[in-house]
C-alpha cells in the first residue's frame, strides 16, 4: 500500500532524517514517535504530498491512492459551514461510479493493462468505503462532541478545538484506504478518545499515527516507528508502545552489560601491560652488562608489552569498540513512594466552587491523606482548574471550606509555568527559592535532570518540558509537600513526559494533578477523582 524508500530531508545544514525505509500494508497500524522537532510532521507532510523530500521515493500501491491526512492547524474553505464540509467529505458516489464505469470500459479494450487494473481495484475499494460510510456524519460528529453545533454555522466561528475535531471527522468520513494522523488526540476528552480507539480498531485501511498519548498508541497500533533525532533514522519495533519500551530497555541493559564487560577487559589489559613494562624496567635496572642473556629477555618482554599497547590503542580507535549507552528518555517508572495512610493533608468540606456565586462543582467532601497521588480528570470546562484555584486560595469557595492539614505547605504549578521568572536561569531560580551555595544548588538540580551548563540557560530559552521539571524542582526547594499540578504534561512530547515522570518519582509528598494522559495516570495515581455532570466521582 505504501513503500517509503531511502527518504531524506534537510533544512539548510540541519538534517531531519535520512535513509528512512518502511512499508505499510492494508490493515497495518503504526505509531510514529520521537521528540518534538525530529521531523515527524515533515515526514507525514511528504507522505501526504504537501512537501517534497530531498532524496528517496514514496510509492503508493495502487499508484492513484490518495491518503487521508489530518494535519495540525487544519484549514477550511472560506465561508464553509459544518454541514457543507461534512457532505463534501463523505464522498462523491456519483463521481466514483462514473469513474468506475470509464475504467471498466478501458479495461475491456486493454485487459492486459496493469495500471488500469490497479486503478479500477482502488476505485472499487474507494466506492465501497464511501458507500458504507454514507450517512455516518451524525454518528461521527456525536462521537467527537460536535453533534450540538448548528449545521449551518460557519466553520470560522468554531473554537480551535472544535475545528481540530471537525477536521478529524472529515478525514474519517472520507474513508481513505490510508490514514496519516498528526496528533489526532488533541482536544479529545477520555470518552472521545475511547470512541476514536474503537473506530480505528474496526478500520479496514492502514494508519500511520503521530501522537504523544502513550495509552492511545498502546490501544491502537501494532508497530512503532522510532525517529531517532541523533541518528536521523527510523527504527522499527513490533508491538505497541509498551512492547517498544520493553524492547528498548532490554536492549539498553544488554548494551550496558557489554560495555561494562569491555571496561573491565580494557582495565585488565592495561594493568597487565603496565605490570609487564614495570617488570622489564626492573630487570634492566637491577642487572649489569655482564648479564646480557637476562637483559635480552627483558627487552623482548618490553617489546611485547609495547606491541600489546599499540594493539589496544588500535582496538580503542576501531569500529569494534562499544560506546557507553547514553541515558535515553525511555524509562518505566513505579511511583512506589506514594503512601495513602497517615494524617490528613487536605480536606474538602461541603465545598462548592465556581465564579460569581455560580457553582461549577458542589457537594465536595473529600479527604486526602499525606503521600496520596491523585489524578483529577473530567471534560474541559467542568471545573478542574477552578477547584485547584479554590484549594490554593486563588478563588473563594461558593460554599463550604478547604482545610489544610498541620504543617502542610502548598505549592502549585500552572499550565504555562507562569510562576517562573523568564529572566532567571535554573540555578538562580533554585537559589532564590532556597538560599544555598552553587555546588548545593547544582547537586539539587541534578535530581531534576539538569546537568553541566544546563543550569545557566535562561528560562526564556527553555522548552516546556524543561520548564516543567524546573517548576517541580522550585516547589520542592520551597519546601512544598502538597503539590497542585494543572496539566503538567501539556505541550510535552513523549520524551519530555518521561523525564518529568522521572523527576516526579522522587517526590515523597502529596500530589493532586489535573491530567488526561492515561499512561501517566496508570503509573502515577493511587486515586482518581473524575468530574462528571457537576459531581465528583471517586
Amino acid at each position: 500500500m505504501l513503500h517509503v524508500q531511502n527518504l531524506s530531508k534537510s533544512f539548510g545544514t540541519e538534517t531531519l532524517f535520512e535513509g528512512v525505509n518502511f512499508v505499510l500494508n492494508p490493515g497495518d497500524r503504526s505509531g510514529l514517535i520521537g521528540p518534538n522537532g525530529c521531523g515527524k510532521t515533515t515526514l507525514l507532510r511528504i507522505l501526504a504530498g504537501e512537501e517534497r523530500a530531498d532524496r528517496g521515493s514514496v510509492i503508493f500501491d495502487p499508484p492513484g491512492l490518495k491518503p487521508g491526512y489530518l494535519a495540525q492547524g487544519f484549514s477550511f474553505a472560506d465561508g464553509e459551514t459544518l454541514a457543507g464540509y461534512i457532505n463534501r467529505m463523505e464522498g462523491d458516489l456519483p463521481g466514483l461510479s462514473s469513474r468506475l464505469e470509464t475504467l471498466a470500459a478501458a479495461l475491456a479494450a486493454d485487459p492486459g493493462s496493469g495500471r488500469l487494473q490497479a486503478e479500477y481495484d482502488e476505485t472499487l475499494t474507494r466506492l465501497s468505503a464511501v458507500a458504507e460510510s454514507a450517512g455516518q456524519g451524525p454518528a461521527v460528529l456525536a462521537g467527537l462532541g460536535l453533534n450540538r453545533v448548528p449545521p449551518g454555522l460557519p466553520i470560522a466561528t468554531l473554537s480551535g478545538g472544535q475545528k481540530t475535531r471537525l477536521a478529524l471527522a472529515g478525514v474519517l468520513l472520507a474513508s481513505p484506504p490510508l490514514l496519516l494522523l498528526d496528533e489526532p488526540t488533541n482536544h479529545l476528552d477520555l470518552e472521545m478518545l475511547a470512541w476514536l480507539e474503537t473506530l480505528l480498531a474496526g478500520y479496514r485501511g492502514a494508519a500511520l499515527i503521530v501522537s504523544h498519548d502513550r495509552a492511545f498508541i498502546d490501544h491502537t497500533v501494532q508497530r512503532i516507528l522510532d525517529l531517532d533525532p541523533e541518528k536521523h533514522r527510523v527504527r522499527e519495533y513490533t508491538g505497541n508502545y509498551s512492547d517498544y519500551l520493553r524492547q528498548v530497555l532490554a536492549k539498553r541493559e544488554r548494551n550496558l552489560s557489554q560495555y561494562k564487560d569491555q571496561v573491565y577487559e580494557i582495565r585488565h589489559m592495561r594493568q597487565d601491560i603496565n605490570r609487564t613494562k614495570q617488570q622489564a624496567a626492573w630487570v634492566e635496572q637491577t642487572t649489569t652488562p655482564r648479564q646480557p642473556g637476562v637483559r635480552r629477555i627483558a627487552k623482548k618482554v618490553a617489546a611485547k608489552a609495547k606491541s600489546r599497547e599499540k594493539k589496544l590503542e588500535r582496538y580503542l580507535e576501531s569500529d569494534e569498540i562499544i560506546e557507553k549507552p547514553k541515558m535515553g528518555w525511555q524509562m518505566k517508572l513505579e511511583f512506589s513512594g506514594a503512601q495513602t495512610s497517615g494524617r490528613d493533608a487536605l480536606a474538602l468540606e461541603d465545598l462548592a466552587v465556581g465564579y460569581n456565586g455560580r457553582a461549577l462543582l458542589e457537594g465536595l467532601n473529600q479527604v486526602v491523606r499525606l503521600g496520596a497521588r491523585i489524578a483529577l480528570t473530567g471534560p474541559n470546562g467542568s471545573g478542574k482548574t477552578t477547584l485547584l484555584k479554590t484549594i490554593s486560595g486563588g478563588l473563594p469557595p461558593v460554599a463550604g471550606r478547604v482545610r489544610l492539614g498541620a504543617n502542610v505547605q502548598l505549592g502549585g504549578m500552572a499550565q504555562e509555568q507562569e510562576e517562573l521568572d523568564p529572566g532567571l536561569n535554573a540555578l538562580e531560580t533554585i537559589q532564590a527559592a532556597r538560599p544555598s551555595s552553587e555546588t548545593d544548588a547544582r547537586s539539587f538540580l541534578h535530581y531534576y535532570l539538569f546537568a553541566g551548563d544546563d543550569v545557566f540557560t535562561p528560562i526564556s530559552r527553555l522548552s516546556y518540558g524543561v520548564r516543567a521539571r524546573l517548576s517541580l524542582a522550585r516547589l520542592v526547594a520551597l519546601g512544598c509537600n502538597l503539590l497542585l499540578l494543572d496539566e503538567p504534561l501539556n505541550h510535552l512530547d513523549i520524551p519530555s513526559r518521561a523525564r518529568f515522570e522521572q523527576a516526579l518519582s522522587g517526590f515523597e509528598g502529596t500530589v493532586l494533578a489535573v491530567v488526561h494522559d492515561r499512561y501517566f495516570i496508570e503509573t502515577f495515581a493511587t486515586q482518581v477523582w473524575e468530574i462528571r455532570d457537576g459531581k465528583m466521582l471517586t
